[in-house]
């Protein structure tokens, strides 16, 4: 009953003091229902049933149970922001929290905008990061900035940009999951399995894409993105990132930077630079008509439909395409 009452609750959207309203008793009286400290009045029983458009028998659990995993995943509408540092919190965003029975974060000091929700939410919460192996964050000033520059602290949190990483997230997910919900384990393991086979043969698959450039006589002779969060998929396939800008509308680089980066071209023989898709391009294109290089754009994949893995898969097999290619000077992958 207790089970009950808290998940037909959340499935109306209603706060514990919302429902305590509806049925004119303290709320105090549903958090005791709900925490199986008490049992609402036979009367109330009915009440709740003929509320939530139910019976008697479904609320006090007496139907045969259907032991079919039903869950509902929404994330929240970040998708559009190339960095999360100056996120906001929406209505709908908070809404989402409040009802949430599980909160999976990516972490590593990424969702800070968070911290104030998550304090008043009693949702299991996941930290995706723990037990990880993460990089340092990249150094990025700008001396023009002042104290808008933007750092997301000692340790760099897009690692899911690195399939091997992201297979981390996957055994954490499972690990917990499986913790907070026994009952539903061999699903969780499952599917779990599923998805760590299609990151392992993403990576196999771009390791590949990165293998055939060897065949054109041109190599990687060092990245520069206009973002700070490629340092994982660089590191992944071992390329060397010279230099990662984290440039926004508001926030462009500096004199000084822009001189570097065209020397850094020029030094290295770099045909191609590196723009996030949500982010500003205006430095890049001035240095591309200083130098001649071509600019290309680059996902942080933080969006797109919610459809299983293929966005994610594409992204990054996107990013591969477009270093590989760019770098070669014609079309060496597809």
């Amino acid at each position: 009953l207790a089970e009950n009452i808290r998940v037909f609750r959340k499935e109306r959207g209603l706060t514990q003091e919302q429902l305590a309203e509806v049925l004119g008793v303290t709320v105090g009286a549903v958090y005791k229902w709900e925490a199986k400290l008490s049992l609402p009045e036979l009367s109330l029983i009915m009440e709740l049933a003929d509320f939530f458009d139910t019976s008697v028998d479904v609320l006090l659990g007496y139907e045969m149970k259907d032991n079919r995993l039903r869950v509902t995943v929404e994330r929240l509408n970040t998708g559009e922001a190339s960095c999360l540092h100056d996120y906001t919190l929406s209505v709908q965003d908070m809404k989402k929290i409040e009802q949430a029975d599980v909160i999976a974060l990516n972490g590593a000091g990424l969702e800070e905008f968070m911290e104030d929700a998550l304090a008043a939410s009693d949702a299991f919460v996941i930290d995706c990061s723990e037990g990880m192996d993460l990089l340092e964050n990249l150094e990025h000033h700008h001396e023009e900035g002042g104290e808008e520059d933007h750092d997301h602290g000692h340790w760099d949190p897009h690692y899911w940009m690195s399939p091997m990483h992201a297979d981390h997230m996957v055994s954490r997910l499972r690990e917990k999951l499986c913790e907070i919900d026994p009952e539903h384990e061999r699903t969780y393991e499952e599917n779990a399995g599923q998805v760590s086979a299609q990151l392992d043969a993403l990576d196999k698959e771009l390791t590949d894409m990165f293998a055939a450039l060897n065949g054109t006589g041109k190599e990687i002779t060092g990245l520069i993105t206009f973002h700070d969060g490629f340092q994982y998929f660089a590191w992944a396939y071992g390329l060397p990132l010279l230099e990662s800008i984290e440039e926004e509308a508001g926030s462009e680089a500096s004199a000084h930077e822009i001189v570097e980066i065209t020397e850094l071209v020029r030094e290295y023989d770099i045909p191609v630079i590196f723009t996030e898709v949500n982010g500003s391009d205006a430095t890049a294109k001035a240095i591309s008509r200083e130098t001649g290089c071509e600019v290309a754009q680059l996902t942080m994949v933080m969006d797109g439909p919610d459809d299983g893995l293929s966005n994610y898969l594409e992204g990054l097999r996107s990013n591969a395409r477009t270093i590989v290619n760019g770098f070669a000077g014609e079309e060496v992958v597809r």
